[in-house]
């Protein structure tokens, strides 16, 4: 009976620690892609600066796309520029940069990595590729949505591994 009892107390304890783990590690995921953000930013505006350009100011407008965009990559197991539905990436910008701010002109880079990338190496990733190096130094660009989003297990193209996507919205208002 008392081993019975230790097996029940032990098993009890561990349903009690799970939760708690799980949401440090949450928490600590968190920490990691809003540092991720951050650093994304901070490294592109040093490369932008180095070319002579203007540091993109970050948006919440195009945050909040680029979140949005990144999530849904990352549920859905596909990785583009179009959305799940087919719709391009400029309409999808389209419904949150059109409220009272008359129109904007719009970008995108992408990237996923297994199972992490950090700030350093996503933006040499995006500078080695001609179309997304384009983007970070255009000129014409004073805004940016930077969102990296992490899952410990991607379906889809992601095959099921712990993947990282971050998703950069470039914008102009016109």
């Amino acid at each position: 009976m008392e081993v019975r009892r230790r097996i029940a107390l032990l098993a009890l304890a561990a349903l009690v620690a799970c939760p708690a783990a799980l949401a440090q590690r949450t928490a600590a995921t968190q920490a990691g892609v809003a540092a991720l953000d951050s650093g994304v930013l901070t490294r592109l505006n040093a490369i932008r600066s180095s070319h002579g350009l203007v540091p993109l100011r970050p948006s919440p407008e195009l945050a909040a796309a680029a979140r949005a965009h990144s999530v849904e990559m990352l549920g859905d197991g596909y990785f583009a520029h179009e959305s799940f539905d087919g719709a391009p990436f400029w309409k999808r910008l389209g419904s949150y940069t059109h409220a009272s701010h008359g129109g904007w002109s719009v970008g995108e880079n992408l990237l996923w990595s297994s199972p992490t990338v950090d700030a350093g190496r996503a933006l040499e990733l995006w500078m080695a590729s001609p179309e997304h190096r384009r983007n970070i130094l255009t000129a014409r660009w004073r805004e940016i949505g930077v969102a990296a989003v992490h899952a410990d297990a991607a379906p889809g193209v992601y095959g099921g591994r712990p993947v990282t996507v971050i998703t950069t919205d470039f914008g102009v208002r016109d």
